[in-house]
């Protein structure tokens, strides 16, 4: 079976999500679409609005074959690491495409990615403290290629490159053209970006002209996360853990523990300690997630443990994703998960390093988020959504 595969976050999915997965199928001739979906958190530094599982049910009815899920090591990342994720994640399941949607599909990413690979273009070079490490990688992307890529989503088709490029190029890129409403942008008729969608619905206003019905009915019948419902315990590790249990958490660099415990005490909620902790050097999508890091005591250490045992979580298929998973579990290069054991969240098992996170939602909505969970299972993509 062909296969082509995308890396979504569906924060919540919408009518450009499915538009999306339309031309993934359309443009990898494909009998299945694969989706390396972020897990309960992404990579914006947010828990996502609804959890994993209902987000996966709303996708395999809006045209996905097989999601899966890509571990909080990848997603609480910025952009490089994310796509080394995901990339690495859809070549172990034996995906040989990635469709992805950009501002300009006409970009030869591959070629942009491979000049840059004889260049060295690193944030750990960047020394400009008056601009944001993302700032400063655009300028340096333009100095080598030519090519200003300004756009959100041109940087991280970027970014998809550079990653299977160093993975051996196990993926034929395949990237579209965006539709709608651009990233953060606000609605524009039936189209509307995710963070557009959001704001809505924290605003109490109605969404069902931007989603379609099967993530509309998983929005209302879920639990909402946001940053609302992790800001005391962010406030508690951060006024309780000492400065050197601090340098240990994942981004955590260049002194901002002391930022970062200078400046709680005094916020009142978590917007305001968002504006008390932002400099030139850091976006705002830095610094939450260095405070979800802090939140779920994501450490250095924890983050190593999860890329040294990679696994696939099967979330959801559809019966042509269960007949390519059938396919291809005796060759696929990571362990195959589709039901979580006691074993596998014990300390040192496969999935232990997801589990801080994971305990906080389930605290949050009174779910398991792994433990006995199997594949939510859908008889055929609802790709006309």
């Amino acid at each position: 079976m062909q296969a082509v595969g995308m890396i979504a976050e569906f924060n919540p999915l919408h009518h450009g999500h499915v538009y999306a997965m339309q031309q993934a199928r359309a443009l990898g001739h494909a009998d299945v679409v694969v989706v390396a979906m972020a897990g309960n958190y992404v990579q914006r530094g947010e828990p996502a609005i609804v959890d994993k599982w209902a987000r996966t049910q709303a996708a395999l009815a809006a045209g996905a074959d097989v999601v899966v899920e890509l571990p909080i090591s990848a997603t609480v990342q910025s952009a490089p690491q994310f796509a080394t994720g995901g990339v690495q994640l859809l070549a172990a399941l034996g995906v040989t495409q990635l469709a992805f949607g950009s501002e300009d599909p006409t970009v030869d990413y591959a070629a942009l990615a491979a000049k840059l690979a004889t260049h060295q273009v690193a944030p750990t070079t960047f020394t400009d403290y008056t601009q944001t490490y993302a700032t400063q990688l655009n300028q340096a992307v333009a100095q080598v290629t030519g090519a200003p890529l300004s756009g959100p989503n041109l940087l991280l088709g970027l970014s998809y490159a550079q990653a299977n490029l160093a993975a051996g190029s196990p993926l034929t890129l395949l990237p579209f053209g965006r539709v709608g409403a651009g990233h953060d942008a606000p609605a524009a008729g039936v189209t509307a970006s995710a963070s557009a969608v959001r704001q809505a619905i924290a605003a109490g206003e109605p969404i069902t002209q931007w989603v379609p019905a099967p993530s509309a009915a998983q929005l209302a019948a879920n639990r909402h996360q946001t940053w609302a419902d992790f800001y005391p315990w962010l406030r508690y590790r951060l006024l309780t853990a000492d400065l050197a249990e601090l340098r240990t958490i994942a981004g955590m660099s260049e002194g901002l523990e002391y930022r970062l415990t200078q400046h709680i005490a005094a916020s009142h909620d978590f917007p305001d300690f968002l504006r008390r902790i932002k400099s030139k050097r850091y976006t705002y999508a830095r610094l939450r997630r260095l405070c979800l890091a802090v939140t779920l005591n994501l450490t250095n250490a924890s983050v190593a443990a999860a890329q040294a045992q990679p696994f696939i979580h099967v979330l959801g298929f559809t019966a042509a994703g269960q007949a390519y998973l059938h396919g291809v579990k005796k060759t696929v290069a990571w362990p195959l998960v589709t039901r979580v054991s006691a074993a596998m969240l014990a300390p040192g098992g496969l999935l232990a390093p997801q589990q801080p996170g994971e305990h906080l939602i389930e605290t949050l909505t009174g779910r398991s988020q792994n433990y006995g969970r199997v594949p939510v299972r859908a008889e055929s993509g609802g790709s006309s959504c």
